[in-house]
């Protein structure tokens, strides 16, 4: 059964139904042990609970009521964004493979143990910083934590490969492709 987003999240704008559904998820089956839970009234735990199935999201086994937790995937799944267009990450196709094996969305996955592909990662993330522009750590430090969590050993990296110069705690663009246009 395909539910809207907007009706799912209607079932559980209200205050009676969010707590029943939340009740039936933590373990509670019958209208008494949901009644119980939640300290509502048995009229409000039925009727909550009734709007519940009617709307897909409990069903009843052997006499219980148990959360149907798939009906918020396949709410996802119906109402899914179409994928974006899949641009290059680089014009040269090689260094566009070996890009897109490491940079997901924007960030790095994980980084490269071989040299030649490491470079080629590093590159990429150091077209963010602008040549001629000096960088003080924090800035590039934030930076850098968008691209990676470990943004100290990015950092480190950037200047080994001679990416990224720096003198007393101030860095700048030193190295790799720059673009032109």
């Amino acid at each position: 059964m395909a539910v809207r987003l907007d009706a799912l999240c209607g079932l559980l704008a209200e205050e009676e139904r969010l707590r029943s559904y939340a009740a039936v998820v933590l373990g509670a089956g019958t209208p008494g042990e949901v009644a119980q839970a939640t300290g509502l009234g048995g009229r409000d735990v039925m009727r909550a609970l009734r709007r519940l199935e009617e709307g897909g999201l409990l069903s009843t086994v052997d006499g219980r009521y148990v959360a149907r937790a798939a009906t918020f995937k396949d709410a996802i799944r119906e109402h899914a964004p179409a994928p974006l267009p899949d641009v290059p990450l680089d014009p040269d196709q090689e260094r566009d493979a070996v890009l897109r094996s490491f940079v997901r969305e924007g960030r790095l996955v994980r980084m490269p143990a071989a040299r030649g592909k490491r470079r080629v990662v590093l590159e990429y993330i150091a077209g963010e910083f602008d040549p001629g522009v000096r960088y003080p750590e924090p800035a590039v430090n934030a930076m850098l934590r968008v691209w990676h969590d470990d943004y100290a050993a990015l950092r480190r990296y950037l200047v080994d490969e001679d990416l990224l110069s720096r003198q007393d705690g101030v860095y700048w663009r030193s190295g790799g492709y720059v673009n032109v246009e």
